[in-house]
């Protein structure tokens, strides 16, 4: 357990962090904290998330040369070209988060991949650094306290070497970098207003829109709220839920350039873990995993079915190998899913841990720590602070 700063939420208010509760029950949670060594984290946790990191993006490569995979992956065929071409072209893109299963006793275990939208890069790369740093001042940590944590840093350079693409004259130089989310999110807001503030510290002039307010200009350009034509855009809303959109049709005539990628599609579904196994089965860090579709899968007794386009652990059905059933409600009905191989989060007295282990450009760049009562991790699964002691 750790000692709760007393006037957590006066600055966890006073830094704009809105959504530290959610529906009355925290959200930040700064009762307990996770405790590393360096070697666990370097060992452990950094050099695998850059050796998984490395294998997914060869499988962006193969995937958009390959039909089949295009197919599995439920890339409609109507916006395969643009995957294949924002891959080819280098689109530029900015961060994801692995979520992975780590008890400190053997190698952390892949459970999912969040590469197009991913969310906590707030309370993970400023808000618990801020609580490091005040806990240390106070002495609460010794000062000696470290913290695996160079997310924000690298979230500014990624944006700086933005900003130089952009150039320093003509239209681009001159827009606006557009920062979007859902009219109805807070978290979804916080998350792209802070990812919006590191731009404009990077030299960028930015504007924030709610995704229902982007509108088409006559020439099939996606325009902001200011009817200004839209060069960059931040979204978190999901590639799937675009090409289904009515305005999808327009993702190949604006010259919008988005972060994250088109491509980003081929990784931010759970199909990308039947795919990891097949090219690099038995690798220590990867479960076993299928299609459900596969008349040749061979699951161990327990697995989770997901479906390829769940977030946010909607639509989770699991069964342990001692038979037991756990199954989560959400929107997601009875597409395509995927169905791997069994491994529980660790629990410590009735905290279940998962790591989320941040990527930056192509660069391992810190973690961050939620927990829930259940075994599976939802948005309102807490997050809990963590430091790294000797």
């Amino acid at each position: 357990m750790s000692p709760p700063r007393r006037d957590w939420k006066e600055t966890a208010l006073g830094c704009g962090f809105r959504f530290h509760t959610i529906d009355g029950a925290p959200y930040w949670d700064e009762s307990a904290r996770y405790e590393f060594s360096l070697r666990e984290i370097e060992r452990d946790l950094e050099d695998p998330t850059g050796e998984l990191h490395a294998m997914c993006l060869d499988l962006v490569d193969r995937a958009v040369r390959s039909q089949e995979w295009m197919e599995r992956l439920a890339i409609p065929e109507a916006h395969r070209d643009l995957v294949a071409d924002s891959w080819r072209r280098g689109d530029p893109h900015l961060y994801g988060r692995m979520d992975l299963s780590y008890d400190g006793s053997g190698p952390a275990k892949l459970l999912e991949l969040n590469y197009d939208t991913p969310t906590a890069v707030y309370e993970a790369a400023f808000f618990q650094w801020l609580w490091l740093e005040q806990m240390r001042e106070r002495g609460d940590l010794p000062a000696a306290a470290d913290q695996y944590n160079l997310i924000q840093e690298d979230l500014l350079d990624v944006f700086a070497h933005l900003r130089a693409l952009t150039g320093t004259t003509g239209s681009d130089a001159d827009s606006a970098f557009v920062f979007a989310a859902v009219r109805a999110s807070e978290e979804d807001r916080g998350t792209a207003e802070y990812l919006r503030d590191l731009a404009t510290q990077a030299g960028f002039r930015t504007r924030y829109e709610n995704v229902e307010d982007i509108g088409i200009d006559p020439l099939g350009r996606f325009t902001d709220s200011a009817d200004e034509v839209i060069r960059w855009a931040f979204k978190l809303y999901p590639w799937e839920w675009l090409f289904e959109d009515d305005f999808g049709r327009f993702l190949s005539t604006s010259p919008t350039l988005w972060l994250e990628p088109p491509w980003k599609a081929v990784l931010s579904n759970k199909g990308i873990l039947p795919l990891l196994w097949q090219t690099h089965e038995g690798h220590p860090n990867l479960l076993p995993a299928f299609f459900e579709s596969d008349p040749t899968a061979d699951l161990p007794a327990g697995w989770v079915r997901k479906p390829l386009h769940s977030r946010e652990g909607a639509n989770i059905r699991i069964r342990t190998p001692d038979g037991d059933r756990i199954e989560v409600d959400g929107p997601y009905g009875e597409g395509p899913a995927i169905r791997q191989a069994f491994h529980p989060l660790p629990n410590f007295d009735g905290r279940h841990a998962l790591v989320g282990s941040w990527v930056v450009g192509d660069r391992p760049t810190g973690i961050g720590m939620r927990e829930d009562d259940t075994a599976v991790t939802r948005d309102s699964s807490r997050f809990v602070p963590h430091v790294i002691l000797e």
